[in-house]
């Protein structure tokens, strides 16, 4: 094969936020398909928060990238030549490519795609964000008709996912987001009942108060995606019983947090709440049912959903770099 493969690889491991020459662009020769292998061309991929964590070397829930390893990512593209049983040229498919133009991956380790809907919708909204909603909100959020939700990063692929299924089940929901357009997004085109712009509030306390004249009986699930200041202003709004799926916490993901571990402490305990943190791999096995659901969902426009796609893989650091900064308005894709 006469292309080259292009891809972003880990260069050096941030300080705080990463900054572009945390990243390096590398070209090579496209790589062929051992037996039980499939090549594929990558079209677009995914950039997600929790792809930061994974730039640090330090222990989580998965490995650290190491220096001069690839990128991690679920991209979608087409397979350019198989040797694995199932797959066969012009297939379009969905695995972790990471931030390149091609990738050599194990059949078993990558899905065909639905053509009721656009390939781009496995990286968001049926992919690994909508999933982490629809899973974590019925077993950790447990909701109820009548309840009150609040959340934050609220026209994100999660938090706009949770805002619809929390609506469609007769929830009062309640979106937190940065400045009047993803607001506006949230009202008109994710159906929240109220939306707040985080960004007109200095600080937890006058957020706070916002919170509170459009929850007025109170916040039944918080679903945490971002901490900082919304963890602060959410936590004394909420009811007894009340429980917080814990999903992110983009706000700290550059170092910064603040001390108020005692005052969100208190209220776990004075309020009876559940707070549960969870990993959405955990849950995999249920990623079928989620897909049966939503998927005729989707493609019914019953589930609206937003992309934001970046044209080029060397665009990469500079649009994550900005979506964890709030920078991006949906799902960030890459455009390969």
């Amino acid at each position: 094969m006469t292309d080259q493969m292009r891809r972003i690889a880990l260069a050096r491991r941030p300080e705080g936020q990463p900054v572009p020459d945390d990243f390096l662009l590398e070209r090579g020769p496209v790589p062929e398909p051992a037996a039980g292998e499939v090549l594929v061309q990558v079209t677009h991929h995914s950039l997600d928060p929790y792809m930061r964590g994974r730039m640090d070397d330090a222990g989580s829930y998965a490995a650290s990238l190491s220096i001069g390893e690839t990128m991690i990512a679920q991209g979608v593209g087409v397979v350019l030549a198989s040797r694995a049983e199932g797959f066969a040229e012009g297939d379009s498919v969905t695995g972790m490519t990471g931030w390149a133009s091609h990738a050599v991956l194990r059949g078993g380790e990558l899905r065909k795609l639905d053509s009721r809907v656009p390939a781009t919708t496995a990286l968001g909204v049926l992919g690994m964000p909508g999933f982490t909603a629809w899973q974590a909100l019925r077993e950790y959020g447990r909701p109820k008709a009548g309840e009150t939700l609040v959340i934050a990063a609220a026209t994100g692929p999660v938090g706009a996912m949770v805002g619809q299924l929390a609506k469609a089940q007769g929830l009062r929901t309640v979106a937190i987001a940065g400045g009047d357009e993803k607001c506006k997004l949230a009202l008109d085109k994710f159906g929240f009942d109220a939306a707040i712009d985080h960004r007109a509030h200095g600080d937890a306390a006058s957020l706070r108060k916002a919170l509170a004249e459009v929850c007025p009986d109170g916040v039944d699930i918080y679903w945490e995606n971002v901490g900082g200041k919304v963890l602060e202003a959410v936590m004394p709004l909420m009811n007894i019983g009340g429980r917080v799926p814990v999903c992110g916490t983009i706000a700290w993901y550059g170092g910064g947090a603040s001390d108020k571990l005692p005052q969100v402490w208190r209220s776990i305990l004075t309020k009876r709440l559940s707070v549960n943190g969870f990993i959405i791999f955990d849950h995999w096995d249920a990623f079928p049912d989620f897909l049966d659901e939503m998927t005729p969902k989707v493609a019914g426009g019953e589930i609206a959903y937003l992309e934001d796609i970046t044209d080029g893989l060397d665009k990469g650091p500079e649009t994550f770099i900005a979506m964890l900064k709030g920078g991006n308005t949906g799902k960030t894709i890459i455009k390969v």
